[in-house]
């Protein structure tokens, strides 16, 4: 599969964790493309830690309003009923525990459910963001991701990074298969029929437990 590919592939799977009504902040990059593959009938509540909940769908080229922005920076629409408020009453959200789900991407993430995805020590970065209040006040963390970075895991027995926060994560969504995180490591749930479930160990630092009723992704 090509970039492309991987991004549509987990995007479209990541959307089946979502169910009518719930209220999900959708973390920069690959997680904003999960609204485009919602099951039909299942309509979410797109929340954002700037100010926002209601977000509609990006804005055509040319339409864009300067005003409407996501946390990322980037542009949005509204939808009808959508509410803007400022960040503190966004955080009492977040931190409140109304937000059913939180997607995020990763640099890493480990057999515990730490998740580094903020900075790389000595490279520029703008700050940590709402991650650690998505992370700790989202009833669900899931993280939607490429499987390797340059060929090197991502998925590790421990974060070598500094942590945004940790035990957090709940399922981990990559071109290669869903796996859950619980008290005895990660659970290898569903792979992509591309791949062997030797192939995923290979690609994969932590040791894998491979669910007795392991199923492709559809």
């Amino acid at each position: 599969m090509d970039k492309n590919e991987i991004r549509t592939f987990i995007a479209r799977r990541a959307a089946q964790e979502l169910h009518d009504g719930d209220v999900v902040n959708l973390g920069i990059g690959l997680p904003t493309l999960i609204p485009n593959f919602l099951p039909e009938g299942v309509h979410v509540i797109l929340q954002s830690e700037n100010g926002m909940i209601g977000m509609g769908p990006t804005p055509e080229e040319g339409k864009e309003d300067p005003w409407m922005i996501n946390a990322g920076g980037g542009f949005i629409t509204a939808v009808p009923g959508a509410s803007t408020f400022d960040s503190a009453t966004s955080f009492g959200i977040i931190r409140g525990g109304h937000v059913d789900v939180s997607v995020l991407g990763a640099m890493q993430v480990d057999e515990q459910g730490d998740l580094a995805n903020w900075m790389i020590p000595g490279k520029k970065t703008p700050g940590m963001g709402g991650a650690m209040d998505l992370l700790v006040g989202a009833k669900k963390v899931i993280l939607a991701m490429e499987h390797t970075a340059k060929g090197n895991p991502k998925i590790l027995k421990k974060c070598t990074l500094p942590l945004t926060a940790k035990g957090q994560v709940n399922m981990i969504i990559t071109e290669m298969g869903v796996m859950e995180i619980t008290p005895k490591g990660i659970v290898l749930t569903e792979i992509n029929p591309e791949f062997t479930v030797a192939d995923v160990q290979a690609a994969t630092e932590a040791t894998l437990i491979v669910s007795p009723n392991l199923k492709e992704i559809k």
